[in-house]
């Protein structure tokens, strides 16, 4: 029988997997600060090598939750990944975080900008123009087939009138490889979350030609994942996990925090990476090149503000739209629209806020791509600036 306090969880100790990157943080920190032990949870957090990783593990049983991209669950339901497996998330980890990243000699054989080099559409336009001057294929790395990262590294190119499909090349690497390929010239550039992108500017090996932010203010990333029939069978340890790290997400936006979180993240048995590797994204000192000047970014990593847990089914079907696009197939409303409501669970999210008083919107889906400055959605809720790279506007047509 299963306990009758819902808060009680029914499992006590949990595997949750993550990826070496910053945007682990809220994981880390619900384990450092004793977020997971105040809710009566023993949680393991087992650092995994890839995403593809991540994804059989957590369908396979072996992983409980996970930190996970967030197209991936929605791939995972349309049967487009390797198992045809139903995960489902209650809470987004992260916003923001991402890097598109060049080799430093192909970055200084392009004609930037010199009053602003790093703006995006004039880097991408610099990039065609050296793709069309030598007549090069180009190989570019992302993390997984359906990622922020590759629709984020697309949409740059695109941009700057480089065909994805004809003017460069497209593979897929774990994070942690990319920077000892691009230092080796197996690839020419990457799309990747932090701290990669830095470790490669620190090396030399690589100039940063912009930032995820910089295509879609706080874009979604990271969602923490868990099968559905896991959530069905641990309600209550699913909640209370939630919760958990709900605590950590709102401890890493208070001021200060985050110093202390790198040492965490730092720590062997988590990133076990540098600091100042992990230090310029993380406090918002964000560097292009080496020694080159500090960029502030606040936003460069979002955990809790602008209501960044919430899981948008907005955001969901535009994932969706750009999925589709990559296989050059229609997006058929009728069948996504319920498959979002399926794996996007806003009521889940909204019961953890219940519990821990926290704010929540009233409504699932909102336009994308409008806002320039942190504003009032309703009632006592923010929420940040949400552009998209020219001007992209997104207006949502499922209805929940």
């Amino acid at each position: 029988m299963p306990p009758v306090n819902k808060l009680e969880p029914e499992l006590r100790h949990l595997n949750i997997g993550y990826v070496r990157l910053t945007d682990s943080a809220p994981l880390i920190v619900a384990r450092e600060k004793k977020f997971f032990q105040k809710r009566g949870l023993d949680v393991t957090l087992k650092r995994e090598s890839s995403w593809a990783t991540i994804r059989d593990k957590l369908a396979t049983g072996l992983l409980d939750a996970a930190q996970m991209l967030a197209p991936m669950p929605l791939a995972a339901q349309l049967g487009l990944e390797n198992l045809n497996s139903p995960f489902i998330t209650g809470l987004m980890l992260s916003l923001n975080g991402n890097g598109i990243t060049l080799a430093s000699g192909l970055s200084r054989n392009m004609r930037l900008p010199s009053a602003n080099p790093r703006e995006p559409v004039a880097a991408a336009r610099a990039l065609k123009q050296l793709i069309s001057n030598t007549g090069q294929t180009l190989t570019f790395a992302t993390v997984y087939p359906f990622s922020m990262h590759t629709f984020q590294l697309r949409q740059w190119f695109e941009s700057g009138g480089i065909d994805a499909r004809k003017d460069v090349k497209l593979i897929v690497l774990p994070p942690e490889q990319m920077v000892e390929y691009l230092a080796r010239g197996a690839i020419d550039g990457f799309c990747v979350g932090e701290p990669w992108n830095t470790l490669a500017v620190q090396a030399g090996v690589g100039e940063v030609m912009t930032t995820g932010y910089d295509i879609w203010n706080n874009a979604p990333e990271k969602v923490l994942a868990v099968m559905e029939p896991w959530h069905e069978n641990y309600p209550a340890t699913h909640t209370a996990m939630r919760m958990a790290v709900m605590e950590a997400q709102a401890w890493l936006a208070a001021p200060g925090h985050r110093d202390e979180a790198i040492k965490f993240l730092a720590s062997p048995c988590y990133l076990d990476l540098p600091a100042q590797a992990i230090s310029p994204s993380f406090l918002g000192h964000f560097q292009y090149r080496k020694n080159g000047p500090n960029i502030s970014n606040p936003d460069f990593h979002v955990f809790h503000r602008y209501q960044a847990g919430f899981p948008w089914r907005s955001r969901a079907e535009w994932l969706l739209l750009r999925i589709h696009e990559m296989l050059e197939k229609p997006l058929n409303h009728a069948e996504v629209c319920p498959l979002i409501k399926r794996v996007f669970r806003t009521d889940l999210y909204r019961e953890a806020a219940r519990h821990l008083g926290l704010e929540s919107p009233s409504m699932d889906s909102k336009t994308e791509g409008t806002q320039r400055t942190i504003h009032r959605f309703e009632r006592n809720i923010e929420l940040g600036p949400d552009l998209i790279l020219d001007n992209g506007q997104f207006d949502p047509v499922c209805a929940y």
